[in-house]
């Protein structure tokens, strides 16, 4: 592993919890570029590399945040890498309805419920499939299985009903 990619996981440490790390109260200059490419499957590449690590990826996904220039950065209270997205940097794995809610997991194991805070939206550049907006900039795509279980769970005109939300599949 590169010396960066070190450095991130030593400064974020193995045994804390960073499911919502506080990203907008971070503002470190930029540190660089970092070898990381995120794939439109959802992989993480660095250096030409998968990284295979569940953790890893999920630890950096975690402090991965878009800005509005546009790009992607992995941020720290002290250091800034850009990297590489293809598509999105996240992927829907699962959907279900819940109590009344449209459930989503993401391929890091997180979960969130779609809605007014996270909108799903056709997605032009792949076929007019699902995804759906995230904190921080991000957004995740729907995968394949995750795509047929969401057209399953719309009614005959291609809606999906949920207690504060609906959207239209078509």
């Amino acid at each position: 592993m590169s010396k960066p990619l070190d450095h991130l996981e030593q400064q974020l440490g193995s045994k804390r919890d960073f499911t919502s790390p506080p990203l907008e109260r971070w503002h470190p200059p930029l540190s660089g570029d970092i070898d990381i490419y995120i794939r439109a499957d959802g992989s993480w590449i660095h250096e030409g590399d998968p990284i295979t690590r569940d953790s890893l990826v999920r630890m950096f996904a975690s402090i991965l945040r878009r800005e509005d220039d546009g790009d992607y950065y992995l941020v720290t209270p002290v250091e800034k890498w850009r990297l590489r997205v293809e598509l999105h940097p996240l992927i829907v794995t699962d959907v279900a309805l819940r109590g009344g809610e449209l459930s989503l997991t993401l391929n890091t194991g997180r979960e969130l419920s779609a809605g007014k805070a996270h909108p799903l939206f056709l997605e032009a550049r792949k076929d007019n499939v699902a995804a759906v907006e995230l904190w921080h900039g991000l957004s995740a795509l729907f995968s394949r299985n995750a795509w047929y279980r969401l057209v399953e769970l719309a009614d005959e005109d291609g809606v999906i009903h949920t207690d504060e939300y609906h959207f239209s599949l078509v």
